[in-house]
């Protein structure tokens, strides 16, 4: 039997989904499988969001050893423009059964606000 290991030359780029929630908070969630919280990186700078971190192959299980590979691993690096609205200092993340949740809320005056009208009868 032959076993053929898979190749490629593309990078690892996770999945990444934002959405913005009724709380008024934008919210990043990526999958980052066999993570550690030590292996990712994240900074906010500039109104730019980025995530760093490098997934590795486990060690316990030597190159020579896999017959066929089609889970991603290495290096990687995505970038993310926030709006001027969101409030920088108060971002949280979260990693949990390997996504990892970035919580970015909006700033106060950004929220939007009801405001009552009198109609004169």
């Amino acid at each position: 039997m032959t076993f053929v290991r898979f190749a490629s030359g593309a990078a690892w780029v996770p999945p990444v989904d934002i959405l913005q929630t009724e709380g008024h908070e934008l919210v990043l969630k990526a999958e980052l499988p066999d993570m550690t919280r030590e292996d990712i990186d994240i900074t906010v700078e500039n109104f730019v969001l980025t995530i760093k971190g490098e997934k590795k192959t486990g060690s316990d299980v030597k190159d020579g050893q896999f017959h066929h590979v089609e889970r991603r691993f290495g290096a990687f690096s995505r970038s993310f423009s926030l709006p001027r609205t969101v409030d920088a200092d108060k971002v949280a993340a979260d990693y949990k059964n390997g996504v990892l949740t970035v919580r970015v809320p909006l700033r106060e005056e950004a929220k939007p606000r009801q405001i009552k009208v009198d109609i004169a009868a």
